[in-house]
């Protein structure tokens, strides 16, 4: 029986500029880096959580966000997004709107990766 999600692949150019990316921009933290048969596996992931996002090297299918609207391959949970859109603005992330736009569900931004590969970022509505 399955038990949990381990890794989501995120195809990437340049897994140095992604590391940086991820960990100095979104805030993530570096989980594994090493060699191996088919290329470097490095992983990042949200502090106390099980999942790992693997940068992979895919030069030919990276940075293919797909539509304006359509959701990124990755969604990441805020507790408070807005707070978190400004600090990583700061940073120099870059993001398709302005500001976080309110929405039925809650909260939602997209950022996008140094690949174009854009990040959906999410704050569920407060019951």
């Amino acid at each position: 029986m399955l038990s949990t999600i381990m890794y989501v692949t995120v195809y990437v150019t340049d897994q140095d500029r992604a590391l940086k990316f991820y960990t100095e921009g979104l805030g993530l933290e570096k989980r594994l880096d090493f060699p191996g048969p088919e290329g470097r596996f490095l992983t990042v992931g949200v502090p106390n959580s099980p999942v790992q996002i693997l940068l992979w090297s895919n030069a030919a299918v990276a940075g293919q966000p797909g539509e304006d609207g359509v959701p990124g391959p990755l969604i990441l949970e805020s507790d408070d997004l807005r707070t978190d859109f400004d600090a990583m603005r700061r940073r120099g992330v870059p993001f398709e709107d302005a500001e976080p736009v309110d929405y039925p569900f809650g909260v939602r931004a997209e950022a996008v990766d140094p690949d174009g590969n854009r990040i959906s970022l999410r704050q569920p509505k407060q019951p």
